[in-house]
């Protein structure tokens, strides 16, 4: 059985371990490319926009820039939540 000494460390190791892999994701980021690089998107670890570039020949069609840009925020976001549950499932060693 843990006592509540055991118990109360375990907690902390825990912690410790949460908010360490807080700060690697937000160092982490992400860069995604579409339309053949007309666009370019990078994502920090916690999914927050750092960087957009657009070829200034993407902006003459404005759809076709807004379809290129909701590509290249639908692939970073998904970069971004495999990132995350990778290091959940690295923190917790595999356990679902």
């Amino acid at each position: 059985m843990f006592g509540m000494g055991d118990m109360s460390k375990m907690l902390e190791g825990m912690q410790e371990n949460v908010a360490k892999l807080q700060a690697e994701l937000e160092s982490k980021t992400f860069s995604v490319k579409s339309g053949g690089g007309l666009v370019e998107l990078t994502l920090n670890g916690k999914g927050e926009v750092v960087d957009l570039s657009i070829d200034p020949s993407a902006m003459e069609d404005k759809a076709t820039l807004e379809i290129l840009l909701i590509g290249a925020m639908n692939d970073a976001n998904k970069m971004v939540q495999q990132n995350q549950q990778s290091s959940a499932l690295n923190l917790f060693g595999g356990v679902k």
